[in-house]
């Protein structure tokens, strides 16, 4: 291996393994180097040696009373800039029109390989709802949002087979996808029929940029007491319009 092959590896895995200490906040609010280590299969000291980076950048901070490390300014400011740029600050009142519509809650998110990481919640009002919160990153196969950005978009799933189950109802494998994504296209929206928990639907329609393609989903969830076979063209009725009015609003907003 070349001197420059090997430093051109070092690189890459450097930058690998600092957003994957990055990713371990997503569920955490405060972690020490030991528990990053531990969650990430590194040494201790690598982990600590990444972190200590990430203070410096202000990427992460610091309680000085316990040594924990916490998201740090400056992924907050990349973060929040990063949702403005996809045109979620002026998509929110349409989202929570969309919520008030339907009384269900809403969720936007996008796709990360083969997750969907949820950019946007608007929570029902009801005690009984399903929430998904801001970053939270569900497998592309058993969420009714993944399957609208797959069956309306370039890239194919890539997940080996047979794909992770989560209740009976999860396809698990790439055939049955496929025919899952035909059905999709068809009909105009994805239903997520308690593939990934049971006791939950959901329903989900793709937005669209200017060139016409996939930047994110739109949907509603809750309980499938609220959510029967009777509903689901009223709660697809309702998605599709505010997909198509979202991809509107982001072509005219320069998203």
């Amino acid at each position: 291996m070349s001197e420059v092959t090997a430093q051109q590896r070092s690189g890459t895995q450097s930058v690998e393994r600092a957003m994957a200490v990055l990713r371990c906040f997503e569920k955490a609010e405060q972690l020490t180097p030991t528990a990053v280590a531990t969650q990430l299969g590194l040494t201790v000291s690598t982990a600590h040696r990444i972190m200590r980076a990430l203070h410096a950048a202000d990427a992460l901070a610091q309680d000085p009373a316990t040594d924990r490390y916490f998201l740090g300014p400056t992924t907050a400011i990349l973060g929040r800039l990063a949702l403005e740029r996809m045109g979620t600050t002026v998509m929110h009142p349409v989202l929570t029109a969309l919520r008030d519509r339907t009384g269900e809650a809403v969720s936007l998110g996008t796709r990360v390989g083969d997750e969907v990481a949820v950019l946007v919640q608007i929570p029902s009002p009801h005690p009984l709802r399903y929430d998904q919160e801001p970053g939270a990153r569900n497998p592309i196969h058993v969420c009714a949002m993944g399957k609208a950005l797959l069956a309306h978009g370039t890239e194919p799933a890539t997940m080996p087979e047979p794909f992770q189950r989560h209740t009976p109802s999860t396809i698990t494998t790439h055939a049955e996808l496929a025919e899952e994504l035909a059905r999709i296209r068809e009909r105009g929206y994805a239903l997520n029929d308690e593939e990934r928990l049971v006791g939950v639907r959901a329903v989900a329609a793709p937005v669209h940029d200017q060139t016409g393609h996939v930047i994110a989903a739109v949907v509603v969830q809750g309980p499938t007491v609220r959510f029967g076979d009777g509903r689901i063209d009223e709660l697809a009725a309702a998605v599709t319009d505010t997909a198509r009015e979202l991809s509107s609003l982001y072509r005219t907003s320069g998203g």
